[in-house]
């Protein structure tokens, strides 16, 4: 322990301000690299690495020499494989950097949940109603930047005319997905990787399995509209949920966008029964009182 510790009091020791400037502009640079990250698949492969790296430093503090051989040989390599890896994101970051937008905030989150749900519900029951076929891709934390690239940008506000007009039969934009990000529709027309899934239905078509193949990649919450049957399909976590109706939607929404007020899909469902269960006691007490008046 004591050998462990003596790089880190003479490093103390001989601490000066230059050091201290060094360690905040790597922080800062840490931080960025961070934030490119978030917002694409590209985090969970630097978790991974993270993780090598510090069982790297474990195994050769253990004088593991094979395992420790082993580690660095693949942290060596390293180098390259964040070039292959994260070749998109790194294209990114610099034209962002020429553009200046690199040190730009990300947006806020929305304010006006309630008026989201209104309009995303609006149009989704206006689409199953006249059967047009739609998907919508709601981001979380997983960010879904590849997928956004192959559609058309066009961050906009959320109204229920534009989604409509945006999915209506024809239109040069209807038979991609929408992607919603921060309460703001991103972008149209993208492109979802397919699931390889074997027991999806068969008569469930290429939208489904889009949905079902952008659920397995990220934690989005995904909305099909079928425009054979005009039923609403809600899929998440590589799983369908066919046939959803209005009210099972808003709760969907309002988890999605007001997650203080649905926390699981599962305390939705708990208060709904609840709720049933008191507007049957309520019932039953209201005849129960008339039926007593028509005695009297």
């Amino acid at each position: 322990m004591t050998d462990f510790l003596e790089p880190l009091k003479n490093a103390l020791e001989n601490f000066e301000f230059r050091d201290l400037v060094d360690i905040i502009i790597v922080a800062f640079i840490l931080y960025m690299l961070i934030r490119l990250f978030t917002k694409t698949r590209a985090i969970r492969m630097v978790i991974g690495l993270g993780i090598i790296l510090i069982f790297a430093r474990i195994f050769d503090l253990l004088n593991l020499s094979a395992v420790s051989w082993l580690l660095s040989w693949v942290l060596q390599a390293s180098a390259v494989l964040l070039v292959v890896l994260f070749q998109p994101e790194i294209r990114r970051a610099l034209e962002k950097l020429g553009q200046g937008s690199f040190f730009s905030r990300g947006r806020e989150p929305a304010k006006d949940a309630a008026r989201l749900i209104d309009e995303f519900l609006r149009a989704i029951l206006n689409m199953a109603k006249h059967k047009v076929g739609a998907i919508l891709v709601f981001e979380r934390k997983t960010g879904l930047s590849e997928v956004l690239e192959s559609g058309t940008m066009l961050d906009a506000d959320v109204s229920s005319e534009l989604i409509e007009n945006v999915f209506y039969p024809n239109t040069p934009l209807h038979d991609g997905a929408m992607v919603v990000r921060d309460g703001r529709i991103t972008a149209a027309g993208c492109f979802l990787p397919l699931s390889e899934n074997k027991q999806i239905a068969s008569e469930l078509g290429t939208r489904h399995r889009a949905a079902l193949g952008a659920s397995e990649i990220s934690d989005a919450y995904v909305i099909v509209v079928s425009e054979e049957r005009g039923t609403i399909t809600f899929v998440f976590d590589g799983k369908l949920t066919r046939n959803i109706d209005s009210k099972e939607l808003r709760k969907i929404l309002t988890e999605l966008f007001m997650p203080e007020n649905g926390n699981s899909r599962k305390k939705n469902v708990d208060l709904s029964a609840e709720t049933k269960e008191i507007n049957i006691a309520q019932i039953a007490e209201a005849n129960k009182q008339d039926g007593e008046e028509d005695d009297r």
